[in-house]
């Protein structure tokens, strides 16, 4: 038997067909999007807004599927009639409004050049002000809203963005019968869901992005969103009641997406979640796991027993089944990682896959705290602890001599602190981290990036066996829903495994890099405004103290 996975990421669509005896992954293709750069549908006047087109998203998914079956023919054991399900992961929250007909809004002629009629990527931030205004209304009128969320709303979620089109483009919301995250409406195609209340919807995405909780009837109720607007009230009835984890189909492969595919008809389909969520999945995500999906953005996933659960300030919810069904899934990240390498190396040093690789073997060859440099990883705003998009990036310590490879450490060892903040975050408030598995393109390829990591967290980082964590885990999901194995477990631990990858701390190394984290809270508290009277007159000059030293050595 097999199942597929699809994973839609930022810039691609990817599908995935696996063996559900083993894992064995036996076809795989990338579909870029067209739209937009690199599939990214930007505004020159507003550098906040990320759009991406549905039209992409429909004709990646038949290009990618049938891509990957083509590939998989190649293999003796393999037989598209043996495929008996399909998962799908998406960013998140990236909602988009539909028709009547649960058509995508964007394909209406009508609308097709209307950036706000298409689909709200995870990284629009455009809504931070709509987002403000509900964690400050959340947390006087409801504050167990904001408890499961970190108590902080932001705008990469699900109701600010839905309040900020209602705001900005009143003919766009009054045209939408409702709003779908692309998690939910990816499989509502596959199953030929013609009427968005019949649309399943993933208690992922509801969850840590839509404020829903089954301990208060759901969604928000209409008397809290009235106060946001009366038509976002209106709106709640048009969009659902309950949410479902990945134990429950969200339909069967109808006939028309059958055809398209070339897969038997009536094949199970998961119920959608983000990427990360089932990325985790794919790591074989247990008890005590830190997952890091480490990508454009991060993702840290952990699941924690339904008897522990708490809240925790800053991160993007604790939500039962979320993840793993039967535990509460945990979600933190960081904003911007590959993007920041991306931006440094592309855009600033006009450099491509080769600069990338360059870079990356220079700074390789460095010590820690050799360069004298110091950054907050903060290009697209902090998804965790501050929940504060109009965050930006910072280099401090640059002199006449800074090279591109020591800013391009910087940024790294940037991220790197970063994440280090997340994860004690969760173990301050108890959530057990007794090992770290690290999955994404960037895991895979940049040994440079790992070891940093290892160092600066003094934590062993592992890498999963999969390099297609995400695609890999939405199989995972399919097959489970299809009845491969007894259960979600069963089956996790059937197609999943880690490399024979460790990066363990060089002693050394964590003691400068202790040193370091030290000013990079200085930093973060005092331009994160946790602190108002952090002295930072002394970060330059103790960064040359801790330069010259390391050189001399």
């Amino acid at each position: 038997m097999f199942s597929i996975g699809i994973d839609y990421g930022t810039n691609s669509v990817r599908a995935l067909v696996v063996g559900c005896d083993d894992g064995f992954e036996y076809g795989t293709h990338v579909f870029d999007y067209p739209s937009g750069d690199q599939g990214v549908m930007l505004d020159a006047d507003d550098p906040l807004l990320a759009r991406q087109s549905p039209a992409d998203y429909l004709q990646g998914l038949e290009a990618c599927v049938r891509g990957a079956l083509e590939q998989a023919s190649r293999h003796e054991k393999f037989d598209a009639a043996k495929v008996i399900g399909i998962g799908v992961d998406t960013t998140g929250s990236s909602p988009l409004p539909v028709n009547a007909e649960n058509g995508a809004l964007a394909m209406d002629p009508e609308f097709a050049d209307n950036l706000n009629a298409h689909c709200w990527l995870w990284k629009d931030h455009t809504s931070w002000r709509e987002a403000e205004k509900i964690t400050a209304l959340g947390k006087a009128e409801r504050p167990h809203y904001l408890a499961m969320v970190g108590d902080t709303y932001s705008s990469e979620w699900w109701w600010s963005k839905i309040w900020h089109c209602l705001n900005v483009d009143r003919a766009v919301f009054d045209a939408a019968a409702s709003w779908v995250e692309l998690a939910d409406w990816i499989p509502s195609v596959l199953a030929g869901v013609k009427a968005p209340a019949d649309i399943k919807r993933g208690v992922c995405a509801a969850g840590h992005k839509g404020l829903y909780n089954p301990k208060w009837g759901g969604l928000p109720d209409k008397e809290f969103l009235g106060m946001l607007d009366p038509a976002i009230a209106v709106l709640r009835d048009r969009l659902y009641d309950t949410a479902q984890d990945i134990s429950v189909p969200a339909g069967t492969l109808c006939a028309e997406w059958a055809g398209k595919l070339g897969l038997p008809e009536g094949i199970a389909i998961a119920t959608g979640a983000f990427d990360n969520h089932l990325g985790s999945i794919g790591c074989g995500i247990e008890e005590g796991m830190l997952v890091k999906v480490i990508g454009t953005s991060t993702c840290d996933c952990a699941i924690v027993d339904m008897s522990k659960s708490d809240t925790i300030p800053g991160l993007c919810g604790i939500v039962e089944g979320s993840i793993l069904p039967g535990f509460y899934g945990i979600e933190a990240g960081q904003s911007a990682v590959g993007d920041i390498f991306k931006w440094w190396v592309e855009r600033v040093c006009q450099g491509g896959p080769a600069l990338h690789d360059e870079l990356s073997r220079e700074a390789a060859g460095m010590k820690a705290g050799q360069s004298g440099l110091l950054a907050l990883d903060w290009n697209n705003g902090n998804r965790t602890i501050l929940v504060d998009q109009r965050l930006t990036g910072l280099i401090l310590g640059q002199t006449l001599y800074s090279t591109r490879a020591e800013i391009y450490r910087a940024l790294v060892e940037a991220t790197a602190f970063g994440a280090r903040a997340i994860v004690e975050r969760m173990t301050d408030y108890g959530v057990p981290i007794d090992k770290v598995v690290c999955a994404g393109g960037i895991a895979e390829k940049n040994p440079m990036l790992m070891q940093t990591y290892a160092d600066v967290m003094n934590r062993t980082m592992l890498v999963t066996r999969s390099a297609q964590t995400c695609a890999l885990g939405a199989a995972v999901a399919a097959a489970s829903v299809a009845g491969a194995h007894g259960d979600i477990k069963a089956t996790t631990r059937a197609m999943t495994g880690l490399k024979d990858i460790r990066y363990d701390p060089i002693p050394e190394n964590v003691a400068i890099y202790e040193e370091l984290y030290g000013l990079y809270l200085t930093l973060h508290d005092g331009f994160g405004g946790i602190t108002r009277d952090s002295d930072l007159s002394k970060i330059m000059k103790d960064l040359i103290e801790i330069r010259d030293r390391v050189r001399a050595a």
